[in-house]
């Protein structure tokens, strides 16, 4: 039991989560706080991220509020500086800000001409810059000290074709090809203590696709029916499910773990639909 507690542990760390108020971000939030590491919780809405951090301090934990947008490098260079003079280093850093962009997506009446250029673009800066960024300025720290851990969150849409979402299947593609190359720019000029990974959930249920994937009295959409059609666990996940993956590339565990694409969706990017 020390062996596990000990190899798993986050004790003395210190985690950024951009997007941490999210459905996903939250979770996440709450496991690295109550695995020992110390949380900031990165986003735009001021008093979300301040009522996460009062529940983790509840629980024991500390934590603080980050207000900048992804996409705002000069206030990503000021959270940064906040946290160095509060926590003095950063040693994990989980780029969960993300989501679809309704003009980015092909309805099904339409076709792929009457797509927002305006809007495919903001999905592509939301998803690819909205990582991008972050790593810039939170990794600086890691790469001095030559020691840390960044997660990037990739999607099924990345491993195989999802109608209607081209924005989102685009970024989230390109998130992958990052995640390659980014550890072993990493590794290579850093050293092995520096890893680079990506967690890609399956289909869970957050604010942003409920109405795609569930009708008012809970029952699945046409959608979500075809979602859970094709998961052989037959459901969609729970955000608790993505922790065990997240504590494991955060931790010890997987320190010869790098470059890696972690998939927990209940089978759905491996089933053939037959």
């Amino acid at each position: 039991m020390q062996y596990l507690e000990t190899l798993f542990s986050l004790k003395g760390k210190t985690a950024i989560v951009t997007g941490g108020t999210g459905v996903l971000g939250t979770e996440m939030c709450l496991a690295l706080a109550q695995a020992g590491a110390k949380v900031a919780i990165l986003g735009r809405r001021k008093e979300a991220a301040d009522a996460l951090v009062d529940e983790i301090k509840a629980l024991g934990g500390e934590a603080m509020t980050l207000v900048a947008d992804v996409l705002n490098l000069e206030a990503l260079e000021l959270a940064n500086q906040e946290v160095l003079t509060a926590w003095g280093s950063i040693d994990i850093l989980i780029n969960c800000a993300g989501g679809n962009v309704k003009g980015s997506v092909v309805p099904p009446e339409k076709t792929i001409f009457d797509i927002s250029i305006d809007d495919l673009r903001l999905a592509l800066d939301l998803n690819l810059m909205g990582t991008i960024l972050p790593t810039q300025v939170f990794s600086k720290n890691m790469a001095d000290r030559k020691k840390g851990c960044i997660i990037n969150i990739s999607s099924m849409a990345a491993s195989q074709a999802i109608t209607r979402v081209m924005g989102y299947t685009v970024a989230k593609t390109a998130i992958d090809g990052y995640t390659r190359w980014m550890s072993v720019e990493m590794a290579k000029k850093f050293g092995e203590g520096l890893r680079v990974n990506a967690i890609a959930p399956g289909f869970f249920v957050t604010e942003q696709n409920r109405a795609l994937l569930n009708n008012p009295d809970g029952s699945y959409t046409e959608r979500g029916g075809l979602v859970i059609q094709n998961t052989p666990m037959g459901r969609f996940g729970e955000p608790k499910e993505l922790i065990g993956a997240l504590l494991w590339l955060c931790s010890d565990a997987a320190s010869f773990v790098t470059g890696t694409v972690v998939t927990v969706d209940g089978g759905f990017s491996i089933f053939s639909g037959v």
